[in-house]
Protein backbone atom coordinates (compact mmCIF):
# COMPACT_ATOMS: atom_id res chain seq x y z
CA UNK A 1 0.00 0.00 0.00
CA UNK A 2 1.39 3.37 -1.04
CA UNK A 3 1.77 6.25 1.37
CA UNK A 4 -0.78 9.04 1.27
CA UNK A 5 0.00 12.34 -0.42
CA UNK A 6 0.92 15.12 1.99
CA UNK A 7 1.50 18.81 1.41
CA UNK A 8 5.04 19.73 2.39
CA UNK A 9 5.07 23.39 1.30
CA UNK A 10 2.88 26.04 -0.28
CA UNK A 11 3.39 29.47 -1.81
CA UNK A 12 1.05 32.19 -3.08
CA UNK A 13 1.72 32.95 -6.76
CA UNK A 14 -0.14 35.00 -9.37
CA UNK A 15 -2.21 31.99 -10.41
CA UNK A 16 -3.24 31.05 -6.85
CA UNK A 17 -1.79 28.78 -4.18
CA UNK A 18 1.07 26.61 -5.40
CA UNK A 19 1.43 23.34 -3.49
CA UNK A 20 4.30 20.88 -3.33
CA UNK A 21 2.97 17.45 -2.40
CA UNK A 22 4.98 14.32 -1.61
CA UNK A 23 4.23 10.63 -1.30
CA UNK A 24 6.91 8.33 0.01
CA UNK A 25 10.48 9.41 -0.69
CA UNK A 26 10.50 10.29 -4.39
CA UNK A 27 6.93 10.90 -5.62
CA UNK A 28 6.17 14.62 -6.00
CA UNK A 29 3.39 16.71 -7.48
CA UNK A 30 3.24 20.48 -7.94
CA UNK A 31 -0.28 21.91 -8.10
CA UNK A 32 -1.88 25.33 -8.36
CA UNK A 33 -5.45 25.59 -7.07
CA UNK A 34 -6.18 21.87 -7.69
CA UNK A 35 -4.60 21.96 -11.18
CA UNK A 36 -1.65 19.59 -11.56
CA UNK A 37 1.27 21.42 -13.15
CA UNK A 38 3.84 18.64 -13.06
CA UNK A 39 4.51 15.27 -11.52
CA UNK A 40 7.63 13.21 -10.93
CA UNK A 41 5.90 10.17 -12.48
CA UNK A 42 5.51 11.76 -15.93
CA UNK A 43 8.68 13.35 -17.26
CA UNK A 44 9.66 11.77 -20.60
CA UNK A 45 8.91 14.90 -22.61
CA UNK A 46 10.82 17.08 -20.13
CA UNK A 47 13.85 14.77 -20.35
CA UNK A 48 13.83 14.79 -24.15
CA UNK A 49 13.41 18.56 -24.15
CA UNK A 50 16.77 18.88 -22.41
CA UNK A 51 18.61 15.93 -23.89
CA UNK A 52 17.98 16.17 -27.63
CA UNK A 53 18.94 19.80 -28.35
CA UNK A 54 22.02 19.58 -26.14
CA UNK A 55 23.17 16.37 -27.83
CA UNK A 56 23.14 18.33 -31.09
CA UNK A 57 25.70 20.73 -29.62
CA UNK A 58 28.33 17.99 -29.32
CA UNK A 59 30.70 19.68 -31.79
CA UNK A 60 30.67 23.01 -29.93
CA UNK A 61 33.48 23.37 -27.40
CA UNK A 62 31.90 25.92 -25.02
CA UNK A 63 28.15 25.72 -25.60
CA UNK A 64 25.95 28.31 -23.95
CA UNK A 65 22.39 27.27 -23.13
CA UNK A 66 19.38 29.20 -21.80
CA UNK A 67 16.66 27.18 -20.05
CA UNK A 68 13.28 28.24 -18.66
CA UNK A 69 11.40 27.37 -16.53
CA UNK A 70 12.97 25.12 -13.98
CA UNK A 71 10.04 22.87 -13.09
CA UNK A 72 11.16 19.81 -11.14
CA UNK A 73 14.62 20.07 -12.67
CA UNK A 74 14.34 17.12 -15.05
CA UNK A 75 15.05 19.14 -18.20
CA UNK A 76 18.07 20.75 -16.58
CA UNK A 77 19.38 17.36 -15.44
CA UNK A 78 18.97 15.87 -18.92
CA UNK A 79 20.80 18.82 -20.50
CA UNK A 80 23.68 18.65 -18.03
CA UNK A 81 24.09 14.92 -18.58
CA UNK A 82 25.01 15.42 -22.25
CA UNK A 83 26.77 18.80 -22.11
CA UNK A 84 30.56 19.09 -21.71
CA UNK A 85 32.26 20.41 -18.59
CA UNK A 86 32.90 23.70 -20.42
CA UNK A 87 29.20 24.41 -21.00
CA UNK A 88 27.32 27.25 -19.34
CA UNK A 89 23.63 26.86 -18.58
CA UNK A 90 21.56 29.89 -17.60
CA UNK A 91 18.29 29.00 -15.88
CA UNK A 92 15.55 31.65 -15.81
CA UNK A 93 12.77 31.05 -13.28
CA UNK A 94 10.21 33.58 -12.11
CA UNK A 95 9.07 31.66 -9.00
CA UNK A 96 11.77 31.61 -6.35
CA UNK A 97 10.01 28.83 -4.45
CA UNK A 98 10.53 26.45 -7.40
CA UNK A 99 14.30 26.83 -7.07
CA UNK A 100 14.00 26.41 -3.30
CA UNK A 101 12.13 23.12 -3.80
CA UNK A 102 14.60 21.92 -6.45
CA UNK A 103 17.49 22.54 -4.07
CA UNK A 104 15.57 21.11 -1.13
CA UNK A 105 13.01 18.31 -1.03
CA UNK A 106 13.05 17.56 -4.79
CA UNK A 107 16.84 17.62 -5.21
CA UNK A 108 17.01 13.83 -4.99
CA UNK A 109 15.07 13.59 -8.27
CA UNK A 110 17.88 15.18 -10.28
CA UNK A 111 21.02 14.53 -8.23
CA UNK A 112 21.12 18.20 -7.18
CA UNK A 113 21.22 19.49 -10.75
CA UNK A 114 20.71 23.10 -9.74
CA UNK A 115 23.95 23.03 -7.74
CA UNK A 116 26.05 21.99 -10.74
CA UNK A 117 28.95 24.44 -11.24
CA UNK A 118 27.92 24.96 -14.89
CA UNK A 119 24.58 26.46 -13.86
CA UNK A 120 23.73 30.14 -13.28
CA UNK A 121 20.25 30.83 -11.88
CA UNK A 122 18.34 34.05 -12.61
CA UNK A 123 15.04 34.95 -11.01
CA UNK A 124 13.53 36.75 -13.97
CA UNK A 125 11.40 36.25 -17.04
CA UNK A 126 13.29 34.39 -19.74
CA UNK A 127 12.07 37.00 -22.24
CA UNK A 128 14.47 39.49 -20.63
CA UNK A 129 17.49 37.27 -21.18
CA UNK A 130 16.45 36.56 -24.77
CA UNK A 131 16.05 40.27 -25.43
CA UNK A 132 19.54 40.99 -24.06
CA UNK A 133 21.06 38.37 -26.36
CA UNK A 134 19.05 39.57 -29.36
CA UNK A 135 20.19 43.16 -28.76
CA UNK A 136 23.87 42.29 -28.86
CA UNK A 137 24.79 40.30 -25.77
CA UNK A 138 26.49 36.91 -26.23
CA UNK A 139 24.26 34.55 -28.22
CA UNK A 140 23.02 31.15 -27.12
CA UNK A 141 23.69 27.84 -28.81
CA UNK A 142 20.37 26.52 -27.49
CA UNK A 143 17.29 28.09 -25.93
CA UNK A 144 15.03 25.60 -24.14
CA UNK A 145 11.55 26.71 -23.08
CA UNK A 146 9.20 24.72 -20.85
CA UNK A 147 6.67 27.31 -19.69
CA UNK A 148 3.41 26.56 -17.90
CA UNK A 149 1.07 27.77 -20.61
CA UNK A 150 2.69 26.10 -23.61
CA UNK A 151 2.39 27.74 -27.03
CA UNK A 152 -1.37 27.95 -27.55
CA UNK A 153 -2.02 31.25 -25.74
CA UNK A 154 0.03 33.02 -28.40
CA UNK A 155 -2.44 32.00 -31.12
CA UNK A 156 -4.83 34.65 -29.78
CA UNK A 157 -2.16 37.12 -28.67
CA UNK A 158 0.17 38.43 -31.41
CA UNK A 159 2.21 40.23 -28.75
CA UNK A 160 2.75 37.13 -26.61
CA UNK A 161 6.13 37.67 -24.86
CA UNK A 162 7.46 34.18 -25.56
CA UNK A 163 5.69 32.67 -28.55
CA UNK A 164 4.28 35.59 -30.51
CA UNK A 165 5.85 36.41 -33.87
CA UNK A 166 7.96 39.31 -32.58
CA UNK A 167 9.13 37.20 -29.65
CA UNK A 168 10.17 34.39 -31.99
CA UNK A 169 12.03 36.88 -34.17
CA UNK A 170 13.99 38.03 -31.10
CA UNK A 171 14.66 34.44 -30.13
CA UNK A 172 16.08 33.70 -33.56
CA UNK A 173 18.41 36.70 -33.26
CA UNK A 174 19.46 35.50 -29.80
CA UNK A 175 20.73 32.20 -31.22
CA UNK A 176 24.11 31.48 -32.74
CA UNK A 177 24.17 30.29 -36.39
CA UNK A 178 22.44 26.88 -36.43
CA UNK A 179 21.50 27.38 -32.82
CA UNK A 180 18.49 25.43 -31.58
CA UNK A 181 15.20 26.53 -30.05
CA UNK A 182 13.49 23.70 -28.13
CA UNK A 183 9.93 24.22 -26.88
CA UNK A 184 7.59 22.00 -24.85
CA UNK A 185 3.87 22.25 -25.46
CA UNK A 186 0.75 20.20 -24.79
CA UNK A 187 0.17 18.97 -28.35
CA UNK A 188 0.88 19.85 -31.96
CA UNK A 189 0.18 23.56 -32.55
CA UNK A 190 -0.31 24.61 -36.21
CA UNK A 191 -0.44 28.28 -35.23
CA UNK A 192 2.95 28.08 -33.55
CA UNK A 193 4.34 26.20 -36.54
CA UNK A 194 3.15 28.98 -38.84
CA UNK A 195 4.91 31.62 -36.77
CA UNK A 196 8.12 29.57 -36.71
CA UNK A 197 8.08 29.42 -40.51
CA UNK A 198 7.23 33.11 -40.80
CA UNK A 199 10.36 34.19 -38.93
CA UNK A 200 12.66 31.80 -40.81
CA UNK A 201 12.86 28.71 -38.60
CA UNK A 202 12.92 25.16 -39.88
CA UNK A 203 11.60 22.70 -37.31
CA UNK A 204 10.74 19.14 -36.40
CA UNK A 205 8.55 17.65 -33.68
CA UNK A 206 9.17 14.89 -31.14
CA UNK A 207 6.49 12.94 -29.29
CA UNK A 208 8.42 11.21 -26.50
CA UNK A 209 5.54 9.16 -25.07
CA UNK A 210 3.14 7.88 -27.72
CA UNK A 211 1.29 5.72 -25.17
CA UNK A 212 0.75 8.52 -22.65
CA UNK A 213 0.07 12.27 -22.80
CA UNK A 214 0.56 13.61 -26.31
CA UNK A 215 3.04 16.25 -25.25
CA UNK A 216 5.19 17.63 -28.04
CA UNK A 217 8.74 18.95 -28.17
CA UNK A 218 9.45 21.36 -31.02
CA UNK A 219 13.05 21.66 -32.23
CA UNK A 220 13.65 24.70 -34.43
CA UNK A 221 16.79 26.09 -36.05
Amino acid sequence: MKDHWRTIDDEEVDEGTMLLMQRGESDFVIMVDHLTLMTSESNLSELELGRVPCMRLENRTDPRVLLAGLGMGYTLRAALDVLPSTARVEVAEINTVIAYWCRGPMAILTDYALDDSRVDLYFEDVAKRIRLAADGSESYDAIILDLYQGTFEANDDPDHPHYGRAALERTRRALTPRGILAVWTEETDPGFEGRLRAVGFDFETLRPDLEGPQHVVYLAW
